[in-house]
């Protein structure tokens, strides 16, 4: 056997047909062809889940057991495997706490470099703070009132797994008696705390328990250094009954994982939430504000640990407030049903609301806005003053006097004390979630935002864009003194190299802080890239999902340059990809077809670019040749049905810009990656719709100004990618209906009829006519314990979802299950004579989507496939003309034969009057639209500005546009040089508007 290449034999995975093909090792291999034909089947259902298959193989049964275990893949052999890492468009993390920073584990470094070598401040003063004395600690416990009782105690560990019995032993022997375990106390001669070893503990031992008096100074003065010997500089101070509005200027300390206070339960002496816990550092305390700061760990800058996290939001960073737009939604009403969850109907609501009514001299039947501004805050957040409440009983008329809490009050106060979980969902509907105010969404307690490098904090940091973090920290070195270079250097060099691979792969305008659960697929495939380039592996086969997707042509070069250090390394790269320009810089490309589903399955051609764009057999050679092409439009349409205009547009990075979309056209939102395009079409115009057409007030629209022009649009539709289905068993033939009419059409033929068999007979979602043994899904799971869990054909339906019985019922010789097994072309020939049925089988194969299967789950189709889905179903709808579709990169995944097809349903659409809006970085479709919207210039910081309006041809002849230039070497009609100006030039020009 060749040590050369990977060897594929006989691989029948899906749609492949008995496959051989030979994959060249340490070389940068590209996967191509039709939508459908087999590319990912190859690289990632055979060649991956193999060699995840033999590592999994090659651990301990022990071992294994842990592990998510793979299917064996349906291929003869597969030889001179690497291990495999597989590197797709999953999202990176639904965490809320994951960020960008976290992912990247940058935050981890950060934490690091901060707990070395920061400066603490004061978070009151700002002033930098120093090392404080045994005896400054004692003249603070000797300012509390005389008579105060106290803990003397020293914090002996603190969050550590274990169960800690050779120490409560060593504690015993050295004279301590007296600790307290996570807050609660023990004594240790007469009862041992029984510790799960899995578990943090925090063990405090009591060094004494004292009661303030000036007189008992020097046993105060003992204690306090003892315990300071003992925890190696900390003093915990507790005290079990403070006075009132005391301050003893500490740290408030937790209890291992209580974020929120009154969670512990109660001790033997007192509730741990009315105690007052105080820690003294003996290293660090504001000698001005009388502030001590607790010891600085990594972490202190954790805001996934009690020690680092913001009380408030618990490191979130975000609160829920409840919205008073959202109590009220229209001030014309009268005050007595203005406020959405109060009833009028419920007695204790009137009651409430008529109170305040006499209390204030209005009727309950005024409108809300005609009152003064005082009196409707004192019924949307209470009075100060005594408010008379009276009600009628069956004992007679009672009374009481007490402040009013108000409407949001109240609503605030039972979100909290409520146990019912419908109570706190419904009061939820009525909450919006706001920027933490305690730590401004920078996550980090008061403590920790004030250690400063370089006068910056690590919030400040975090909030910096990858290309701003690389610059700060580029000559960070020179703000530091010798022994903190020392300290320092081999953080930063780590620091930098994860920037730097970040910004190699295009992802510079990521800020550290943002939630990795709003990262596209591509943001997130490319992170998880940047981090296998910075582990340095060698040897390893890695396979990757169209990395190219949500990439500006200016960046992908960027990428490129990156996956070919990857190879340079050692490693074998083997890349599902449709872009042009990545076959281009590929050492071998495997052309598959040479059509989609059960059409595809083989090998057209392989070799490197020139082989492909030789053979007349290849589809996608065609196009690379220019043999094949996606016309330009003859002539665009023109701008006559008015304007959409977007007013102000602040969100996140857009600079207060104002964009207008022409209505009944075709239009493409482009700019480079990190621009503004997805935050001004989701987050500002589709929002800020539906808030204005729908008055849907639980949408919280981007910031802006206005939305003016709505009123020609009758309807918004969003079309994005998220899977249609959360089970396998939605399919893409429920949910465009296509199946409804099919189960109609099996239900009016003879043989039913007589069985009075209806509809829902031949339904796989419920019990009749489904096979019962493996409840309608077709196989079952056999579990097997240390191997990967097999799914075998159910033994009593044999695949076929329904029982003996509804299998009897044939529609032209086709059983039910024939026709789930079918894929569109094949169906929309089969039902060719049905108008229903074949009209949503158009749309399906419109939007290129023949090569699939009416049954397949819909867990198993990729993002752009749902998208596509999607859109077939949007188009099956009744049209009225005035529609207005959003669509997000609806190319992905596409080959260039399947986006000539979705291009021209996009015409389509546009044609019969509806408003086409589309992001999108291909070139090919950018060339097709009415009018271009240029966002940029840069990403992030530099970006949130309009570059360039107007068509195609005008846009490409802008300097300015990173875009537009790219788009020159598309457009013949514009006769200047492009970045690829040295590429082919499409036959067909258009006339220039």
């Amino acid at each position: 056997m060749s040590k050369d290449y990977i060897e594929v034999r006989g691989a029948e995975e899906h749609n492949l047909k008995d496959l051989d093909v030979r994959i060249p090792r340490e070389e940068f291999s590209v996967v191509t062809g039709l939508s459908g034909s087999g590319k990912s089947s190859l690289a990632f259902e055979t060649v991956y889940a193999e060699g995840q298959r033999r590592y999994i193989e090659s651990l301990s049964a022990y071992a294994r057991n842990f592990l998510g275990q793979m299917d064996k893949p349906q291929v003869e052999s597969v030889e001179g495997l690497s291990p495999a890492i597989s590197i797709d468009q999953k999202n990176a993390a639904n965490n809320p706490r994951s960020t960008v920073g976290t992912v990247t584990e940058l935050h981890d470094y950060l934490r690091l470099l901060y707990a070395r070598v920061g400066t603490p401040h004061c978070p009151e003063c700002g002033r930098e703070v120093g090392e404080q004395s045994a005896s400054q600690m004692v003249s603070r416990l000797l300012d509390l009132p005389a008579g105060t009782k106290a803990k003397l105690c020293a914090p002996v560990v603190r969050d550590q797994k274990g169960a800690f019995e050779d120490r409560f032993d060593d504690l015993v022997s050295e004279g301590y008696s007296r600790v307290e375990v996570d807050g609660e106390p023990y004594d240790l001669t007469m009862d041992r705390p029984d510790l799960d070893e899995n578990y943090d503990h925090t063990i405090d031992v009591v060094v004494d328990r004292v009661k303030i008096d000036p007189e008992a100074r020097s046993r105060i003065t003992d204690s306090v250094e003892t315990a300071l010997t003992e925890a190696g500089g900390v003093l915990k101070v507790i005290l079990p009954d403070p006075p009132a509005g005391v301050e003893l200027g500490g740290s408030t300390a937790r209890s291992t994982g209580d974020l929120a206070a009154g969670e512990a339960d109660d001790s033997d002496e007192m509730d741990v939430a009315d105690r007052l816990v105080v820690e003294f550092s003996e290293d660090l305390a504001c000698t001005h504000c009388g502030i001590d700061i607790p010891e600085i760990e990594t972490r202190s800058f954790s805001f996934n640990s009690p020690h680092g996290a913001c009380p408030e939001c618990e490191g979130i960073g975000n609160t829920k407030e409840v919205d008073p737009d959202l109590v009220i939604e229209d001030e014309r009403k009268p005050l007595k049903n203005v406020f959405e969850p109060w009833s009028y109907n419920r007695s204790y609501y009137r009651r409430q609301l008529d109170s305040m009514a006499r209390h204030f001299g209005v009727s309950v039947d005024t409108p809300f806005e005609e009152l003064d501004d005082e009196v409707q805050d004192a019924f949307l957040f209470g009075t100060d003053e005594d408010v008379l409440f009276e009600w009628t009983t069956k004992n007679g008329v009672r009374r009481k006097e007490q402040p009013f809490e108000g409407v949001i009050g109240n609503l605030e106060r039972r979100h909290v004390e409520t146990d019912s979980d419908n109570t706190r969902d419904h009061i939820e509907e009525f909450m919006a979630v706001t920027t933490c105010p305690a730590c401004d969404g920078t996550r980090l307690k008061p403590a920790s935002r004030a250690v400063h490098v370089d006068s910056t904090a690590i919030t400040a940091v975090n909030r910096m864009s990858i290309a701003d973090a690389l610059a700060h920290f580029e000559d960070l070195e020179r703000a530091l003194t010798e022994r903190e270079r020392t300290i320092a250097e081999e953080i930063l060099k780590e620091i930098r190299a994860r920037l730097g691979f970040m910004q190699e792969v295009g992802l510079d305008y990521l800020t550290l802080d943002r939630e990795a659960s709003t990262l596209s697929g591509g943001e997130s495939q490319r992170i998880r890239l940047a981090t296998q380039v910075g582990s340095g592996l060698v040897g390893v086969l890695y396979v990757l999902d169209e990395p190219s997707i949500g990439l500006h042509q200016r960046d992908n070069d960027r990428l490129l340059d990156t996956l070919e250090g990857l190879r340079d390394l050692g490693n074998t790269l083997l890349v599902v990809e449709h872009d042009e320009e990545t076959m281009r810089r590929a050492d071998n490309v495997i052309d598959m077809g040479p059509g989609p589903g059960r059409r595809g399955g083989e090998v057209v051609v392989q070799g490197d670019f020139d082989e492909v764009v030789a053979s007349e057999d290849s589809l996608t050679g065609d196009y690379l040749a220019g043999r094949r092409e996606i016309p330009v439009p003859e002539e665009r349409r023109d701008p006559d049905d008015g304007e959409l205009t977007i007013r102000g547009a602040r969100q996140h990075n857009l600079d207060d810009v104002d964009v207008s979309i022409p209505l009944g056209q075709f239009v493409a939102i482009t700019g480079v990656s990190g621009s503004g395009k997805s935050t001004l079409m989701h987050d500002v115009l589709y929002k800020g719709l539906a808030r204005e057409m729908n008055d849907n007030t639980s949408v919280d629209p981007g910031d802006h100004d206005a939305i003016e022009g709505y009123e020609e649009v009758e309807t918004v539709r969003l079309i994005d990618q998220s899977p249609i289905g959360r089970t396998p068993r939605s399919n893409p033939a429920t949910y465009t209906g296509v199946f409804d009419h099919v189960r109609e059409l099996f239900a009016e033929t003879k043989l039913a009829t007589q069985r009075g068999y209806e509809k829902g007979r031949f339904s796989f979602n419920v019990k009749g006519g489904r096979c019962e043994e493996c409840g309608g899904q077709g196989n079952v799971k056999i579990e097997m314990n240390f191997l990967s869990d097999v799914y075998v054909p159910c033994e009593a339906c044999g695949g076929a979802r329904y029982n003996d019985e509804t299998l009897d019922v044939t529609y032209k010789g086709a059983t039910i299950a024939d026709v789930l097994d079918m894929e569109v072309d094949e169906a929309l020939e089969f039902f060719e004579a049905n108008p229903g049925i074949r009209r949503r089988l158009e749309l399906l194969r419109d939007v290129g989507l023949g090569y699939m299967q009416l049954g397949q789950p819909s867990t198993t189709l990729s993002g752009g496939e749902a998208q596509r889905v999607k859109l077939a179903e949007e188009l099956g709808k009744k049209d009225s003309g005035e529609t207005l579709y959003l669509l997000d990169e609806p190319t992905t995944g596409l080959h260039p034969e399947d986006e000539r097809k979705l291009i021209e349903v996009l015409h389509r659409l546009a044609d019969a009057g509806n408003t086409v809006v589309v992001i999108e970085h291909e070139l090919d479709l950018v060339k097709n639209a009415d009018h271009v919207i240029d966002l940029g210039p840069e990403g992030g910081e530099g970006g949130g500005e309009v570059v360039a309006t107007g068509t195609p041809e005008a846009v490409a002849r802008l300097d300015e546009s990173h875009t537009g230039r790219y788009l020159r070497d598309l457009l013949p009609a514009v006769d200047l040089a492009g970045p690829r100006s040295d590429r082919r030039k499409p036959a067909k020009a258009a006339s220039d508007d």
